[in-house]
């Protein structure tokens, strides 16, 4: 028998509202494909099942390029919100893309103003910086590097 999940609660006598549904939980012994995780709610899913969802997701997904990145030591392309670009190579990284970089090159175009006020003619700047804590909200898009 699986176990019922109350939907709500009548507020004014304290009383269950009488509308359960059922959720199916597999026995201990099933083993349930990665694929078969990703199409099921979180909410029904116990602590290693999302244990296991999240290692798929990070191995197959999106961040699939960082963990890539990470163990192969290669360098990537980070597109920042500062309009920043930056080559490194990722030490370490999380869900939220805060990333620990190695070897970071940053590229940046900076616009000079003449004495009216005018934007003049873009310069390019660069700066290598040895180590560094990107915060993960600054990130628009990650690249492979080459």
């Amino acid at each position: 028998m699986s176990p019922t999940v109350l939907i709500g609660w009548n507020i004014s006598s304290h009383r269950q509202i009488s509308n359960h549904r059922q959720i199916s939980h597999p026995l201990p012994d099933q083993v349930l494909t990665s694929s078969e995780l990703v199409n099921r709610p979180r909410s029904e899913l116990n602590d290693v099942e999302l244990a296991k969802l999240e290692e798929y997701e990070f191995t197959h997904g999106p961040m699939s390029i960082l963990q890539l990145a990470v163990a192969n030591h290669t360098p990537i392309i980070i597109s920042c919100r500062n309009n920043h670009k930056l080559i490194a190579r990722v030490k370490a990284f999380d869900r939220h893309c805060n990333m620990v970089l190695e070897n970071v090159k940053e590229l940046w175009t900076e616009f000079p103003r003449n004495a009216q006020g005018a934007k003049e003619k873009g310069v390019n700047k660069e700066r290598f910086v040895s180590k560094m804590f990107l915060r993960g909200d600054s990130v628009v898009v990650v690249l492979k590097g080459a």
